[in-house]
This record gives structure tokens, C-alpha cells and sequence, in this order.
């Protein structure tokens, strides 16, 4: 019986060339299976039929817009995932999408070999497959652009003699993906860390430079997931999508930094990410209102850890698992609403309020009707201070070694 290979199949040069190129080298029919993460551009029954008309048996695409934003991006949401204390794990959230996905075409085409078109450099490389690992490691794995050596000249060589209807002519100076969440852009002139961005690689922001009027917005949470925009109810995708359009026009979740790979290399990358950069912000404000202390301060560590347990590519992993547990713990209470003005590639809380809050404005005040009682102040700050004052006379009773 002829093995199958599923492969992630974007619709471009490569992905488009390993076709007949995986059925060459390994003897197998190829099933394309693309899926759709809110990434716009080409019309995807158009890259369906190119998957077919370069050889694949079976093309599937998938919408999977609503699972990516209900169940990807509104968990990065509730951890205000940032990666670096910056990067909103663009990329890296749509990766266990699409093989969980590879997966079930897998059991579906009676699929044994799984293959992707990332490189021996990048993230995803690994993200695809320790995702597959966990959750498929009867599938094998082969990568060609990695596994092959495949170069573009290679690919276009290929694709020029075969036949293959594919444009080997255009070539964008940058390497892009894009979904939903936002959008990364790398290589070409920008590997010259000292290079400034320009304008015409930006997609999903405006020049946050230009004139136009400030934008306010107010978004309503429900256990930390955004379920409102302006009073009129949302679903998560229409949530981040209104955000993308909102945000974007004022120039917001614009991101240039050099990340720390996975594979140990360091890499500058330009994001846009506008929704995702103007939820996490009000996230992260109505959190400060309805969160404990010593719990928000807990939070933070966890939140960097699950950041970071995403970005390495362990979606599937018991830790992460656990991690959610405490986040969903922590999120019972962080439901309200959060104004922010969007202007100037900036989203600046100006007001937030909830039946849940924590701020008692009696305790806060300075004015008439403060309830605090300043009396125990006193005594506590004695309390609080006491191992300090006990150390440093320690110190200097053995002789000042001490500061």
C-alpha cells in the first residue's frame, strides 16, 4: 500500500515545490492540508486547486478563525503572554493549530509521514514537531527545506522543470507570516540590526506619526476573556478583528526587537500586532483592579513561564496544562470594562471599573470620608521592618560586616 504525506501547505514557492518533490523522494502520495488562521491575502479555494495542480491527491483547506481566537489567542490574552516582556507569540500561538489539524488529516487520509517547510534555524521547526511528537508520535516526520538542503534557487529550478503553475518570479526582500494575532516580518535588509525599519513593510498599522483624531474604545471582559467593544457584543475573533482595525489605524502593536531563539541563535524581527498589544494592555489594567496582590504578583512569574513554554513550542506539555489550571483559577474575578484612548501608537487606559473590584475608594482617599485606619500604621511598619533592624544589628555587633 503507497504511504501518504500530510504536508502543511502554505500555497507558496516551497510548500508548493515539496509536493512533487516529497513524492519523489519518498515514494508517496502528498495530501495538502492548509488551514486558515485569519492570515488574509490569496483566496484559499485558489490555493486549495494549486495544491492539486501540482500534484497532491487530496487538498483540504481549513477555517479554523474561531478556534484560533477562542481557544489560542484568548488563553494568551488571559496569561498576557509577551515573550520577552514584548512579543505577543504571533507565530508561535497558530503553530499547535495547524498540527492539530495535520493530525487529523492524518488519521483521516490514512496518512504515516507528516512533513513542513520550516528551516534548521527557525522556531517552528520545533513547534511542529514536539507538537506532533505529543500528540502523534507514530507519525514520522520529514522536513525538506531542513532535511534536503533545499535552497530557493533549488525550488525555482525545480518548479521551472516541472512544470509547476506557480510565480517563481516574484520575491518579496522579506520573510513573512501573518495571522489573526498579528503579523511577523524578517530577513533581507533588516538582518542589519542597525537598519530602521520603512514604512512599506508594515501591513497591519498606519504611520503612528501621522495626524489623525485619538480613537476611544471600551472593552468589556467577562473572566478575563474580551466579550465586548463599545457596549455591543463580540465573539473572540470579532473581538480581535475589530482591535486589528481600530488599533492598527492608529499605529498601535508596532514591535522591532532581537529575540532569543529557541535554537540558541538571536534574531530581529518587526511585528505588528494591534489587537493583540491594545487587549493584552486592557487585560493587564483590569487585572490590576480585581486581582489580589500577592496572586497578581504570583501571576506574573506564571505568565512569563507559559509565554515562554509557548514560544519554545510545548503547547502540549504537562506544565503548560497545569499552568492554565492556575490561570483559569485567577481569572474568576477579573470581569469589567476598560476605556483606553488609541492614538499615537499608543492604547492608554484612561478608566476601568467592575462589580469585582479591589480598590475601595474610601481606603484610597486623602480627602474627607477616609476609612483607613492610620493608627495601625504605625505599628505595622515596626512589625514589617523588624527582621531588617534584627539583621543589621547582627551585623554590627560581629564587627560591621553589614552595609
Amino acid at each position: 500500500m503507497t504511504e501518504r504525506v500530510v504536508l502543511a501547505y502554505s500555497g507558496g514557492l516551497d510548500t508548493s515545490v515539496a509536493i512533487p518533490y516529497l513524492a519523489e523522494q519518498t515514494g508517496a502520495e502528498v495530501i495538502a492540508v492548509a488551514v486558515d488562521v485569519g492570515q488574509g491575502g490569496e483566496d484559499l479555494d485558489a490555493i486549495r486547486q494549486r495544491a492539486l495542480d501540482c500534484g497532491a491527491v487530496e487538498s483540504e483547506v481549513v477555517d479554523a478563525r474561531d478556534e484560533f481566537a477562542a481557544e489560542y489567542c484568548l488563553p494568551a490574552i488571559r496569561a498576557n503572554a509577551l515573550y520577552m516582556d514584548r512579543y505577543p507569540l504571533v507565530s508561535a500561538l497558530s503553530r499547535p493549530l495547524i498540527v492539530k489539524h495535520l493530525v487529523a488529516a492524518a488519521r483521516k487520509h490514512g496518512g504515516t509521514i507528516v512533513s513542513h517547510g520550516c528551516t534548521g534555524k527557525g522556531n517552528d521547526q520545533v513547534r511542529f514537531e514536539v507538537g506532533l511528537g505529543a500528540l502523534a508520535p507514530d507519525l514520522r516526520i520529514v522536513a525538506p527545506a531542513r532535511d534536503f538542503a533545499w535552497t530557493r534557487d533549488k525550488a525555482i529550478a525545480f518548479a521551472e522543470e516541472k512544470g509547476l503553475p506557480i510565480d517563481v518570479s516574484a520575491k518579496s526582500p522579506y520573510s513573512i507570516d501573518q495571522n489573526l494575532w498579528g503579523r511577523a516580518v524578517e530577513t533581507g535588509f533588516l538582518e542589519d540590526i542597525w537598519n530602521a525599519p520603512v514604512e512599506d513593510l508594515y501591513a497591519y498599522t498606519s504611520d503612528p506619526a501621522q495626524e489623525r483624531d485619538a480613537d476611544e474604545v471600551v472593552i468589556t471582559f467577562d473572566g478575563g476573556n474580551p466579550v465586548a467593544i463599545d457596549g455591543e457584543t463580540v465573539t473572540p475573533y470579532q473581538a480581535i478583528l475589530e482591535l486589528n482595525r481600530r488599533a492598527g489605524a492608529q499605529g498601535v502593536g508596532r514591535l522591532d526587537m532581537v529575540e532569543d531563539r529557541l535554537v540558541g541563535i538571536k534574531s530581529r524581527e518587526v511585528y505588528e500586532a494591534p489587537g493583540a498589544i491594545a487587549l493584552i494592555t486592557a487585560h493587564q489594567e483590569l487585572e490590576a483592579v480585581t486581582v489580589e496582590r500577592d496572586l497578581a504578583r504570583f501571576k506574573k512569574g506564571v505568565d512569563q513561564r507559559w509565554g515562554e513554554l509557548v514560544y519554545d513550542g510545548l503547547w502540549f506539555s504537562p506544565l503548560k496544562d497545569s499552568l492554565d489550571a492556575f490561570i483559569a483559577e485567577a481569572q474568576r474575578h477579573v470581569s469589567g470594562e476598560v476605556r483606553m484612548i488609541l492614538h499615537g501608537g499608543r492604547a492608554t487606559v484612561t478608566g476601568r471599573r467592575s462589580e469585582a473590584s479591589l480598590y475601595d475608594f474610601g481606603m484610597a482617599t486623602y480627602d474627607t470620608g477616609d476609612t483607613f485606619d492610620q493608627s495601625l500604621a504605625k505599628g505595622f511598619v515596626q512589625l514589617w521592618g523588624l527582621p531588617s533592624r534584627m539583621a543589621a544589628a547582627r551585623d554590627s555587633r560581629l564587627g560591621g560586616a553589614g552595609r
